[in-house]
């Protein structure tokens, strides 16, 4: 097995940004399935061992596949540098957890339905929210990276209430404004200003 080869499969797994399997790799460099083999191995051994001190990146094994990722210890530093922008829907689930903190996430399933695990599952991987097990259920909260993230510089739930309406609001301006669809509505401009913050009203169980 040649340097070269595991360099291809290095920059495969670097590039790809999500797991890959043996074959997958196989497919896309024309190696065989051995060497592929190889060149994974030889590569954990470089990331996760030979090198572990010297870079911030790790080769993991997520079920039969394989990714190359930051590690945990530097990801909320990256996350900060390229942060994707939030969708207004999921925004709004953000600002739910954000307002009613600690929150059941049957609570919430109450509120907006069953779309509330896709969007925490999704938070979760923006390391925005934190979610503990609570019987049947998880408590959900936001975690240190959240005010680093939208730059809030304030602990106070008044003052994060007050920023997040605003950031709902103006998501949902931003959109209308941006589609086709409500140029064409004259009533378009009256439902930008009557938009209001998220419901934050909780249903008891």
């Amino acid at each position: 097995m040649s340097v070269k080869e595991d360099r291809v499969v290095e920059s495969l797994l670097f590039s790809a940004g999500k797991p890959l399997g043996v074959e997958e790799i196989q497919e896309t460099t024309g190696l065989s399935p051995k060497h592929v083999t190889d060149a994974i191995e030889h590569l954990m051994q470089s990331y996760n061992l030979d090198r572990k001190d010297d870079t911030s990146l790790e080769i993991v094994k997520a079920g039969n596949k394989f990714i190359m990722q930051v590690k945990k210890t530097f990801t909320d530093k990256s996350m900060m540098v390229a942060k994707p922008e939030i969708r207004t829907d999921l925004l709004k689930t953000l600002a739910l957890i954000a307002f009613h903190q600690p929150v059941k996430q049957s609570n919430l399933r109450h509120m907006i339905g069953e779309r509330i695990y896709g969007d925490v599952d999704q938070l979760m991987s923006l390391h925005l929210v934190h979610s503990e097990p609570h019987g049947a259920t998880e408590v959900l909260t936001t975690t240190r990276l959240f005010p680093e993230y939208f730059g809030i510089d304030s602990t106070k739930p008044e003052e994060i209430r007050e920023f997040l309406a605003k950031k709902v609001i103006g998501h949902v301006v931003k959109e209308k404004q941006s589609s086709p669809a409500d140029e064409e509505d004259p009533s378009s401009d009256e439902q930008m200003t009557d938009e209001k913050p998220p419901q934050t009203q909780m249903k008891s169980e």
